[in-house]
Parts: structure tokens; C-alpha cells; sequence
């Protein structure tokens, strides 16, 4: 008897919890969602929520806030997102670094990145393209490869920080090129940009909106896009798997997460929702004006990414010994 009981209150419970789940997923949202972005406002990380924000709101007929909360690397913000209601209804922007590089760098994090969020979808991804300055004496990659090898320790890199997405491309480049290149860290991109236009350094791997306008006017030379497709920007420009190291790949990305604990249907929904926003040509538009391409996958999808590039990135940042920024 006590057995069927149990077994009645279980499946009481489950039929009960059905319908909450669904009325959730219907109703959800009643009031503003805010997408927390740890950054600070202004470039492509806080342009793309207010982007893709807007077409939400117009959808819910409810406000979405973009609050920025910069500092500490995006952890200060990232830490808030993880510790938000799991409600649906305080969203975060994740960049590639501080889901997949931050976690293995800093070590007194106050939060566990893969614990206490939950991936919705990656938003859109945008492709990274390495440029020397035009007096190193190359034009393609294949040639910068033989000439760092020449010249062990004479070429600089640039980047605008330790641990940056710039940073470790240019350590994935040492150890999978076999070459030895110094490292140049700067407090952001625009005095790294600058010095490489200048000839301080030699180069860097940079997103293809930051680097553009140089390379249309000769003042960089772009040798090879470090993702697995090329650029509609740069059609003439190879990859880095096109030009000799299979699999090269630093592929700058920005997703949506949630709090761990959020409920599916809620997921579900913001998933569709955000995969909708992203599409149209006014959107497309606006995002390849910060070379950006859209995506809207699956949570299990963008989890499964983050999983993967995380193994990746670990085993770079203890093979270069990269430290945390100062």
C-alpha cells in the first residue's frame, strides 16, 4: 500500500510539474529581461545584446536591459550573471575567453563557470586574421612561418592583454608552427593596433572590423584568416588549415548563458527566440558591419563548443605558462 502511494504522489507531482513547465514556457516573459554584459559599453560585445535585444523586445512586448557590469577580465560581470535568480530573466553575455580561457587563468574565481551557468545559444562568431606590418619582408603565411624560423625571437606579437584571445592565438602559433615569437601584451586593443601601425611590432591576430580599414589601405598586410572558413570580408585571404597547419583555429565568440538551474522550457524558448532575432538582412546586416556572422544553435549544441574549446585553451595556457593580467 505504501508502495502505491508513493508511486501515486510521484506521479501526481509529475503531472502537476507538466503543465507548470509548459505554462511557463507560454508565458515566459512577464516582465523586462536583462542581459548582463561584462564589459563596458561601446565595441562589439555590447553592441550584439543591444542588437539582438531589440528584436527580443519587440517580440515579448517587454523591456531588455543591456547592463554592463566591466572589470576584472568580464569575471566581475560574470560572476553576477552566476549568481542571478534561475528564472530566465537575467541573461549574460559569455565571450570565448571567459567561458573557456578565464577559468584555467584565474584561479581565485568566486564562481564555477561550468557549474553555476547554463549555454542558451551562441549568438554569432566572428573570425580573427593575422597582419604583420608591411615591413616584415612576407606575403603569405608560409613565408612568415619560414622567416620567424630564421629569426627565432625577432618577431613580436601584439595583443591587448595577457590571456587574450590575441595572446593565446599567438601561443597556438608558436607551439603548433614550431616558431618563437615574443609576446607583446598592451592595456587594450586600440595602443596595440596603434604600435603595429607604427612598426613597433610586427603583428597580431585581430578581428577582421578592427583591422579592416588598415589592411583596404595597405598600412597592414593580412596573410591568413585563423578559422576553418574565409571571410566573406577577405574572400582572397586563406585560412591558416589552407596555408599549413590543419585545424588552426581562433574563432572570436559570443554567447548566451543563464544561471545553472533555470528551467528547460525557459532555455527552450529563449533559444527560438534569440535564432529568430539573429536572422533577417537588417540584422545580418548590422553584424557583418562588426564582422560578425550569426548562429543561434542549440543549448547542446553551444555546450558541447565550450566543452570542446575549453579542452583546447587549457592545455595551451599551461603549455606557454600563460599568467593572469596584472
Amino acid at each position: 500500500m505504501k508502495r502505491s502511494m508513493r508511486h501515486f504522489t510521484t506521479a501526481l507531482a509529475f503531472a502537476c510539474a507538466m503543465p507548470l513547465a509548459v505554462l511557463a514556457q507560454d508565458t515566459y516573459p512577464t516582465k523586462p529581461v536583462r542581459i548582463i554584459v561584462p564589459y563596458a559599453a561601446g565595441g562589439v560585445a555590447d553592441a550584439l545584446p543591444r542588437i539582438v535585444g531589440e528584436k527580443l523586445a519587440a517580440k515579448w512586448r517587454q523591456a531588455v536591459v543591456v547592463d554592463n557590469r566591466p572589470g576584472a577580465s568580464g569575471n566581475i560581470g560574470m560572476e553576477e550573471g552566476a549568481r542571478a535568480e534561475p528564472d530566465g530573466y537575467t541573461l549574460l553575455l559569455a565571450a570565448a575567453g571567459n567561458m573557456t580561457v578565464n577559468p584555467t587563468l584565474f584561479r581565485n574565481l568566486r564562481f564555477d563557470t561550468y557549474k553555476d551557468l547554463a549555454p542558451v545559444t551562441l549568438l554569432a562568431a566572428s573570425p580573427n586574421v593575422l597582419v604583420v606590418h608591411p615591413s616584415v619582408p612576407v606575403k603569405t603565411f608560409k613565408q612568415l612561418v619560414d622567416h620567424a624560423k630564421q629569426n627565432p625571437g625577432k618577431l613580436n606579437f601584439a595583443s591587448p592583454g595577457d590571456g587574450s584571445g590575441a595572446h593565446l592565438a599567438g601561443e597556438l602559433l608558436n607551439i603548433e608552427a614550431g616558431v618563437q615569437t615574443v609576446h607583446i601584451p598592451y592595456k587594450g586593443i586600440a595602443p596595440a593596433v596603434n604600435d603595429l601601425l607604427g612598426g613597433n611590432v610586427q603583428m597580431m591576430f585581430a578581428g577582421i572590423s578592427t583591422v579592416l580599414p588598415h589592411i583596404k589601405a595597405g598600412k597592414l598586410t593580412a596573410l591568413a584568416i585563423a578559422s576553418p572558413r574565409r571571410s566573406p570580408q577577405l574572400p582572397d585571404v586563406p585560412t591558416v588549415a589552407e596555408d599549413g597547419l590543419p585545424g588552426f583555429d581562433v574563432t572570436s565568440w559570443y554567447g548566451i548563458v543563464v544561471r545553472a538551474g533555470t528551467p528547460a522550457p525557459i532555455i527552450q524558448k529563449l533559444q527560438r527566440d534569440i535564432a529568430e532575432a539573429l536572422q533577417g538582412e537588417e540584422v545580418h546586416a548590422k553584424l557583418a558591419g562588426f564582422g560578425l556572422e550569426p548562429v543561434g544553435n542549440t543549448p547542446e549544441a553551444f555546450d558541447a563548443m565550450i566543452k570542446a574549446e575549453s579542452r583546447k585553451w587549457t592545455e595551451i595556457v599551461r603549455k606557454a605558462n600563460i599568467k593572469p593580467p596584472q
